[in-house]
């Protein structure tokens, strides 16, 4: 189902782990360089009554909160979910095309305040806050294994 991608949109390429197993990811800029992201729905994003998971669209509404956030600064930001807050409006099926629109409510000196909706066309999906904790760059250290 990875056809039919709308205008604008481009891959996000992000190595590996938990986002290549939910993906696959899409993103855009708009004219004021906010960033959207956006996966079409597939039939293994469903739970039984074949509609979009809801562990999967909580899952959806993280990482986009944190990858806008962490975007947000030149280099991207290191960021942990602190809290996580969600709300269900309404049900997404296969085939819909579920963006994820996000705002940045405040930026601390430790923590990141966000707010997040996931969205069918105008149709709202979920609601949700996040709070993140913003993390030093991980230093790679040489192994001491003889």
């Amino acid at each position: 189902m990875t056809e039919n991608i709308p205008e604008g949109y481009k891959p996000l390429k992000r190595s590996g782990g938990f986002l290549s197993s939910v993906g696959p990811w899409y993103y855009r800029r708009d004219e004021k360089n906010q960033m959207a992201l956006a996966i079409r729905i597939e039939d293994r994003h469903c739970n039984i009554r074949h509609i979009a998971h809801g562990g999967f669209l909580v899952a959806m509404l993280d990482t986009a909160l944190g990858i806008v956030i962490s975007n947000s600064r030149e280099p991207p930001q290191p960021i942990v979910t602190v809290s996580l807050t969600t709300n269900f409006v309404s049900s997404a099926e296969p085939g819909d095309w579920v963006e994820a629109r996000v705002t940045i409510d405040r930026m601390g000196n430790r923590l990141a305040y966000a707010s997040c909706q996931l969205v069918c066309g105008e149709r709202v999906i979920m609601t949700g806050t996040g709070v993140f904790a913003l993390m030093k760059p991980v230093e790679v250290r040489e192994s001491s294994d003889g």
